[in-house]
Formats: structure tokens, C-alpha cells, sequence
């Protein structure tokens, strides 16, 4: 352990991000300068579930980000297919200025007609013409209005898509700078102080059990095939935001175990916990998806015996622990 002075040196760079996390999650929050480095301990495992949580929340965003670029190319097709119906209507429009030039030329002959049956005729004719044109000018009139709508619409859409997927790079960009700051302080902690902040975001690891004992357990070849890809991956690396193969985060390692089986999950922890049928703690069964905190920010897969495999948290691989741990809050079958 490090003596208090060694530990002071390095709190202020430890109190600046986590004093950023707060304010961004909760700005009424004080955060009090620690004393010791137990404390600092404590205050970097804290940061660390802070950062898990805008985590989470960039997961968030980037479904609410695919979700407005789907509706903005929908817009568009809307549009391109008003205006193709608003096109199918030029021919038409031809015809009417043609009409209309050949009509006013009987117009002339009409009037200079000394026979009265030719006149009736000849009125008779414009009546008819000039009926047709109204109500197809009508049509046209309809199209085009449903056309320009489209087309705002979708330039909407468009818009709103635009500033969804800036703001998102803002908050990445945001969020893998106070990473990178959380990553520094984490290193400064010495050996015995980073088991302090593992354990209290994730658990002690435990050694993995035999995968074809875990797999002839599951319910379903599905969830054998769930547990046996997510207790592959073993010893990889905790990665912010990625979902392999060299690395995850949480919901990473799930949507990666999953699509084994075939099944695709949102790469969210949220969405995740609201997927399939609630399963009580008493009912697990190999290949649930277990969830924690509230709002939910992590995930893992059960595999058995009381235990689950996760990606923990950053500076510890993939690894298997008890899912009795901190912030249990329930489990999803999906299968």
C-alpha cells in the first residue's frame, strides 16, 4: 500500500474525473477529496461505475441514432415515390396543353359555323373536355402537395438523423476522454488497490468450470452453444464499447455469445434486460442473461452452479464469479 503522501500526489487527477462523471450523471452531487488510499480506492471503483453507466448510455444513443437514420431513408423512399407518382402525371398534363391548343382552334371555327347542331356539338365537347382536365388537375394538385410534404418530411428526418449522429460523436468523444483519465488513475493505484476497485465493481474471479460439463447442462443446444462462445472468449480483454473478438465490454460479450446461436441482441444492457421472459433467481439455467443495477448498466450470461461469465470492468479480463454480486437486479430468457 502506498504511504499518504505517494497516494495524494495522484488524487487530483483522480478526483477531476470523477468529479466530471458526477456532475454529468448527477450534478448536485458534492464529491469530498479523499484521505487515504483506501479512499482513493474507492473513489476510482466508484468512477469506474459511473463510466460503466455512460457506457451504457452511449448504447443508448446509438440505437435511438440507427432507429432515425431508418425512418430518414424511409422518408426518402416516401418521397421518391410521391414524385414518381407526380411524374406519372406529365404525359397527362402534355395531352391537356394539347387539348387545349386544338380546342381553342375549334373554339374559332364554332363560332363562325352558320349551323346550330354544329355549335350544340362543339359545346358539348368543350363541356366534356373541360370537366376531364378539372378533375385531372385536381389529381395533380393532390400529388404534388403530397409530394412537397414528402419531401420536407424526409429532409426532416434527415436533419433530425444528422444531429443525432453528431451529438453521439460528442458524447463518445466526450465519454473515451474520461476513459483514457479513469485508465490513468486506475494504473497509479498499486496492486492490492486495484483488487480493492475489481472487487467491488465485479467479484473475485473464479476458475472456469469444464465448458462440456457447462454445455451438457444447458437446456437447449442454443443455450450450450451461448455459454460455450461466451466462456471462449476467457481471459480477453475489457474494452469500452466493443463487442469483440479481441475485446468487450458487458453487453459486448453477450451480443457476441448470442449471435452462436444465431439470435442478434442489441449491444445495450438495457435493451438486453427487456428482452425474452423474466426468470427469477431460483429458475436460472445456462445462457440467461442476468442484469444489474437500476437503470440496468451490465450484463452476464449464466452458466450454472450460482456462477455467470461477464466482462467485468476496465483492467480485468473476461472471467467467470458468482452472480450474487452487487447490484443483482434479475435475468432474461431470451432462448
Amino acid at each position: 500500500m502506498r504511504n499518504r503522501t505517494t497516494s495524494r500526489r495522484w488524487f487530483g487527477a483522480a478526483l477531476s474525473v470523477t468529479a466530471a462523471a458526477v456532475v454529468a450523471l448527477s450534478p448536485a452531487t458534492a464529491v469530498a477529496a479523499p484521505s487515504t488510499a483506501a479512499d482513493a480506492a474507492r473513489l476510482v471503483a466508484e468512477t469506474g461505475q459511473q463510466l460503466t453507466g455512460l457506457d451504457e448510455q452511449i448504447h443508448q444513443a446509438r440505437i435511438t441514432v440507427a432507429a432515425q437514420q431508418q425512418a430518414a431513408a424511409a422518408a426518402a423512399l416516401l418521397a421518391a415515390q410521391a414524385q414518381a407518382v407526380l411524374d406519372g402525371y406529365s404525359p397527362q398534363l402534355r395531352a391537356i396543353a394539347q387539348t387545349a391548343a386544338t380546342s381553342q382552334s375549334r373554339m374559332a371555327a364554332f363560332l363562325t359555323s352558320d349551323s346550330a347542331a354544329d355549335v350544340v356539338q362543339q359545346m358539348t365537347t368543350l363541356d366534356l373536355i373541360a370537366a376531364h382536365t378539372e378533375g385531372l388537375l385536381a389529381e395533380i394538385s393532390v400529388a404534388q402537395r403530397a409530394a412537397d410534404q414528402a419531401r420536407a418530411d424526409a429532409d426532416a428526418a434527415a436533419a433530425q438523423a444528422a444531429a443525432a449522429l453528431a451529438e453521439l460523436d460528442r458524447q463518445q468523444a466526450e465519454v473515451q476522454s474520461r476513459v483514457s483519465a479513469y485508465e490513468a488513475d486506475f494504473a497509479r493505484l498499486s496492486a492490492a488497490e486495484q483488487a480493492v476497485v475489481t472487487a467491488t465493481l465485479a467479484g473475485p474471479a473464479l476458475p472456469p468450470p469444464p465448458t462440456a460439463s457447462v454445455v451438457a447442462g444447458a437446456p437447449s443446444a442454443a443455450a450450450g452453444g451461448i455459454v460455450q462462445a461466451a466462456l471462449a472468449q476467457v481471459g480477453k480483454p475489457y474494452v469500452w464499447g466493443s463487442s469483440g473478438p479481441s475485446g468487450f465490454d458487458c453487453s459486448g460479450l453477450t451480443s457476441f455469445a448470442y449471435s452462436a446461436a444465431g439470435v442478434q441482441l442489441p449491444h445495450s444492457s438495457r435493451a438486453q434486460s427487456q428482452l425474452g421472459a423474466p426468470v427469477s433467481r431460483a429458475e436460472l439455467q445456462p445462457g440467461d442473461i442476468v442484469y444489474f443495477y437500476s437503470p440496468v448498466s451490465h450484463v452476464g450470461i449464466y452458466i450454472g452452479d450460482g456462477k455467470m461469465v461477464h466482462a467485468r470492468t476496465y483492467g480485468q479480463p473476461v472471467a467467470v464469479t458468482s452472480v450474487d454480486q452487487r447490484g443483482y437486479a434479475g435475468a432474461r430468457r431470451v432462448l
